[in-house]
């Protein structure tokens, strides 16, 4: 006897078109309504800005009067500082937990009974929150650097392309690290303890404190093969400021497309298993 789940049956191929227009219009719904916290947006370039100069003149002091470390000159270094402090916001690695306060409270029910399974729902909601932060909260910081520091210039046509596929990327992989953190919930019902080894361990180890290239080599390959974590800020920095020639570019980009594709499988299994959970429980 096959399972039962609580959701909806997708639509078939045919309303392709009907479902890309579903997906846009919450996207748009997601970006208004992130820009309504416009306060919220001016305190974090703040604070985003403050920690940036903290952390460029720390890094910058480690290159030290030869100029270089773990082979970032000291435009790239400052370069890889900014526009961390701007794609911070825009990945979003702490701080969502709808999907957690949902279940805790019983919603979830109701998302479960509409049309859009909760994983595309909540990634379409969250890319449009990235566009708003890529345009409120990134923008000021990658702006506030070049005024102070000197900066690393993309010299190569393809870095740009590449960038921002990375940094595109780089949101989906994070929304499925996130969602499947908060799908916990449907089996701890407090996810306190999951939150808290997700905050310290992708800090550290996605390259937000320092990058992962000063680590020695062969530990740096373990985490971007066997961790999605470098995937989601290392990479599209390491890609901005040209630390390796195009073709590991490529391939680098190439390796968060199969995070992102392996994690959002993932995301999606477990919510068929929690959905099944529910249903025998007679949720």
């Amino acid at each position: 006897m096959g399972s039962v789940t609580a959701t909806v049956a997708p639509p078939t191929d045919s309303n392709v078109i009907p479902r890309f227009r579903t997906f846009w219009a919450i996207s748009r719904s997601g970006f208004r309504r992130y820009a309504t916290y416009r306060q919220a947006a001016v305190a974090g370039v703040v604070t985003n800005s403050v920690f940036g100069f903290l952390k460029c003149y720390v890094l910058l002091a480690v290159a030290g009067t030869a100029g270089a470390a773990a082979g970032y000159d000291r435009a790239q270094i400052a370069t890889f500082v900014w526009a961390g402090q701007g794609l911070l916001a825009v990945i979003l690695l702490w701080g969502w937990t709808d999907l957690a306060d949902r279940i805790r409270t019983g919603d979830v029910a109701t998302d479960l009974l509409r049309p859009v399974d909760p994983v595309t729902s909540y990634l379409a909601t969250d890319l449009g929150r990235a566009g708003y932060a890529a345009l409120a909260r990134m923008l000021p910081p990658v702006l506030v650097g070049p005024l102070f520091f000197d900066v690393h210039l993309p010299t190569r046509w393809a870095t740009l392309p590449l960038f921002l596929t990375s940094a595109v990327l780089a949101v989906v992989l994070c929304f499925a690290c996130r969602f499947l953190v908060n799908a916990t919930a449907y089996w701890l019902q407090d996810v306190r303890g999951p939150m808290i080894l997700w905050t310290l361990g992708s800090g550290v180890l996605a390259g937000l404190y320092f990058p992962l290239r000063f680590l020695p080599e062969g530990v740096q390959w373990t985490l971007w093969l066997g961790t999605p974590f470098p995937s989601l800020l290392q990479t599209p920095l390491d890609v901005l400021v040209e630390r390796d020639p195009t073709p590991t570019q490529v391939g680098l980009v190439a390796l968060q497309a199969g995070w992102a594709v392996l994690l959002l499988a993932g995301c999606r299994w477990v919510q068929r298993r929690a959905e099944r959970r529910l249903v025998v429980q007679g949720g």
